[in-house]
């Protein structure tokens, strides 16, 4: 419970502010301005992973539009046999990180991200961004208008879906405020039982789906490229209650009350009824009268909470139920989700209905941007993968799974290993869509005059080398597919509002969970067999599970994976997670990488050998050209990521988990090396520096040999996390 809450919380503290370098050699500027990719580059990934462009509409382009397999894999329909992997590039823009482009610059930007890699886009805070400064209900600013429906065209033109929230903003459409990117009001809560603000809710999508965007001639809601609409980000009533929990206040919202009074009155009956299960019921509480109290804490178990949790799960899947038809009613007939976080048992219930399952997810969460703003400076490898394993958890097997939110956040040391962690397990568990959250994950060039992007910030990987050395990373991992889905899938046994308990954060467990870094798991309500996760969850062995696996030919005999000592292997022998060495490997035959804390003895990944490093960091060795191997191909793209922080950040204790200053551009990346050896054909080998935007000159290269070479961060040109290794 307490892990789940950290989340979510905000911690001041008070210190000395420190300097974050401890040698001014050991932080290198960066260089670049434009971070514009030309076309050619060797980060030009529209070369092997093209878009076509998406049909006008929902007639000429059916053939275009996503669809669900009977599996429940998302695939677009005229290639219906090949399941599509789809990296999602998030658009959560505000006034202070620059809003939505204009056209010049859309243009640009949607190219941008196609070069990048990307296939869809999440827009999100839509609501807000139509509202800002105005003060009128629907008055919608007609240049954000405009802007909005020109960077759609631009998106779709370069062959990039879209996914869109329904409300994100806890203002809505209502005018007259200026706090819409805050938890400022009930909104959220009041959809579930107040018709005025479920009209509201339903008018803002009649006004912004409807209408026919004039750069495409098409409504957004009957256009083939909307793929997914998210009725109401992060809308569960726990999570709600908790973002807007104030101390010394009461956990939940009064006007609670009565429709909880209400369903306790339909499911008892009868004050005595409720009396035999209830041990803490008061002598002044009434079922008859609707006297019965909310519980005063989220923290005290008791039966009370238990009956609030089934409450809630009947609240939230009628109002999804409601939403949902009326937006058909508006002519909708793409994918539609919601509850899109907080993996509890409560709301992987509510989730069950829904078509598709959308989860958000982080790790070491950041609250603020302000001096005193903390993280913890955890590895998630050493949490065994614990944020990719809290919405694995939360999947429905059978149905699409889209990451909608995840990141490893800025300041955090270990971040590099979210480029290699995420992709290469979603691809690995058979997720559908990945986005790591950002105000946009591309920039066209520093030092734009934004305040969100005068410094690298949390959420905001665009300015953020390691970010976008994952990001690269992730192209390959998980869309291009060089990490192969697991045919080991481990179910676990969902039978309804029984499973729930008097703890209201409860989730499945870690031991559990942990089978994740092994074989596909997700809930399902039909599980049998020895290989599934039955109830109640304490009986069952996890070692067991595998056991059953190997007998049944399903996880090969010399599988590695020690639970007790924390080590896992996928059972495709793609992925090793060591915990105790701090590495997560990848070895597939496009893709060789790993992420490492320590480095005490050289690792084999099988044509990539590293042989020692200076310091913690990424590194990952990937197929550029046709060729179906490391081994056998001529052109490989090298990634090295190590840390990076602004110029003059400053922090307020010595383990760098408080801050006191976030410094200013230009970005500083630490410099760093790693010894490598490489197996690959004869021939003379040429190692060139890639700037971070993608340029490889062929005057900063040089002959070197792959069977021993250091590569080094600290470039001629100055220093990347790039390299091109090519045969002559």
């Amino acid at each position: 419970m307490k892990r789940l809450l950290s989340l979510i919380a905000t911690v001041l503290a008070l210190g000395a502010a420190t300097s974050c370098a401890t040698a001014a050699e050991e932080w290198l500027p960066v260089r670049e301005v434009s971070l514009e990719i030309q076309t050619g580059s060797p980060l030009d990934f529209s070369v092997f992973l093209p878009n076509p462009a998406i049909g006008p509409g929902s007639t000429n382009g059916a053939s275009q539009r996503l669809a669900v397999r009977q599996d429940g894999r998302l695939a677009f329909a005229d290639t219906p046999d090949e399941p599509a992997r789809l990296l999602c590039a998030s658009l959560a823009w505000s006034p202070a990180s620059g809003g939505f482009p204009d056209h010049a610059d859309a243009d640009r930007y949607a190219l941008q991200l196609a070069r990048h890699g990307y296939n869809i886009a999440r827009l999100t805070f839509v609501d807000a961004s139509l509202m800002s400064g105005r003060g009128k209900d629907f008055d919608f600013d007609p240049d954000v208008l405009d802007r909005i429906h020109y960077l759609l065209a631009a998106l779709k033109r370069n062959g990039i879906y879209w996914i869109v929230d329904g409300m994100t903003s806890w203002r809505g459409a209502y005018g007259g405020y200026d706090d819409r990117w805050e938890p400022s009001s009930d909104l959220k809560l009041a959809l579930y039982f107040d018709d005025k603000a479920f009209d509201h809710w339903l008018e803002f999508q009649r006004r912004f789906l409807t209408q026919v965007n004039p750069y495409t001639g098409i409504a957004p809601i009957n256009d083939a490229a909307l793929t997914l609409f998210i009725l109401v980000n992060e809308n569960g009533i726990e999570f709600d209650s908790i973002v807007r929990e104030r101390e010394g206040e009461p956990h939940y919202d009064e006007q609670l009350k009565l429709p909880f009074n209400a369903w306790l009155k339909q499911r008892y009956r009868s004050t005595n009824a409720l009396s035999k299960v209830w041990p803490d019921l008061k002598s002044g509480e009434q079922l008859e009268d609707g006297s019965i109290e909310l519980p005063r804490s989220r923290y005290e178990d008791s039966p009370r909470l238990k009956d609030l949790q089934a409450f809630f799960v009947s609240v939230e899947t009628a109002s999804a139920a409601r939403m949902t038809k009326a937006l058909r009613n508006l002519g909708y007939k793409g994918e539609i989700s919601s509850f899109n976080n907080w993996p509890t048992i409560q709301t992987t219930l509510s989730r069950e209905d829904l078509p598709v399952i959308t989860m958000n997810t982080y790790q070491d969460w950041v609250g603020s941007y302000s001096p005193g703003a903390t993280m913890t400076q955890k590895s998630a490898i050493d949490d065994n993968a614990g944020y990719m394993r809290l919405i694995a958890a939360a999947r429905w097997l059978g149905k699409p799974f889209v990451v909608s939110e995840y990141d490893h956040l800025f300041w955090n040391r270990y971040r590099y290993e979210a480029g290699l962690m995420m992709p290469a397990y979603a691809a690995q568990q058979g997720w559908d869509v990945l986005c790591r959250h950002a105000h946009g994950p591309i920039i066209l060039k520093y030092n734009e005059p934004y305040p969100h992007k005068k410094a690298m910030l949390p959420y905001a990987i665009a300015l953020d080398p390691v970010a976008r050395a994952g990001e690269t990373l992730a192209a390959l991992l998980f869309r291009r597919g060089d990490v192969a889905t697991s045919k080991l899938t481990i179910p676990f046994l969902v039978r309804g509002t029984e499973d729930l308990n008097d703890d209201m954060q409860a989730r499945e467990p870690e031991r559990l969970t942990e089978l994740g870094l092994i074989g596909a798991i997700g809930m399902t309500k039909m599980a049998e067999g020895s290989v599934s996760i039955g109830q109640p969850r304490s009986s069952i062995d996890p070692q067991a599970i595998l056991d059953a696996a190997k007998a049944a030919g399903l996880l090969a005999k010399d599988n590695q994976t020690d639970l007790k000592t924390g080590l896992y292997e996928s059972d495709t022998g793609e992925l090793l997670l060591d915990r105790l060495r701090g590495q997560l490997r990848v070895s597939t035959p496009k893709t060789e990488a790993m992420a490492f804390s320590t480095l005490r003895e050289p690792v084999n990944l099988g044509s990539v050998r590293v042989e020692a490093s200076d310091g913690n960091g990424l590194l990952a060795v990937s197929v550029l050209d046709d060729a179906k191997s490391i081994a056998q191909s001529r052109r490989l793209l090298l990634i090295y990521a190590t840390d990076a922080h602004n110029t003059g950040m400053q922090f307020s204790d010595d383990e760098e988990k408080v801050i006191a200053d976030f410094g200013r551009l230009p970005v500083l990346i630490r410099k760093g090396y790693v010894d490598l050896s490489l197996t690959l054909a004869e021939g003379e080998w040429r190692l060139t520096p890639v700037t971070l935007n993608g340029i490889a000159s062929k005057a900063a290269g040089q002959v070197i040999s792959p069977t021993g070479f250091r590569l080094s961060n600290d470039a001629a040109s100055g220093p990347t996390t790039f390299f091109l290794l090519e045969r002559g």
